[in-house]
């Protein structure tokens, strides 16, 4: 699992050999999701989850003032994730960080 951290106005790209099979959260701000095309995606706020495999996403900006920040956690990426989906993994997670409060 890694995290993106996006300032304002930042634009990361999406390389398809990286983010195959990646599930993210946007987990603070918002995030847009710029289309194959270059035509802007939907803007998605806290707590929206989307998957990147299949999805013509090229991508991700903050189309605000603040910092954004994504969680993004790759299927099958290593043995510890023992076949589970990115979304256990993630709830499972946010769990963890629940408990630490």
């Amino acid at each position: 699992m890694r995290t993106l951290t996006l300032r304002g106005g930042a634009r990361v790209a999406v390389v398809a050999a990286e983010w195959h099979d990646a599930f993210g959260v946007v987990v603070r701000g918002r995030v847009q999701l710029e289309l194959r095309d270059g035509a802007p995606g939907p803007v998605l706020g806290r707590d929206a989850g989307f998957w990147l495999r299949g999805t013509g996403v090229r991508a991700l900006r903050n189309p605000g003032l603040r910092t954004a920040k994504v969680r993004v956690v790759a299927a099958g990426s290593g043995p510890s994730h023992g076949g589970r989906s990115p979304v256990h993994l993630f709830r499972r997670m946010e769990e963890r960080r629940g408990q630490q409060r």
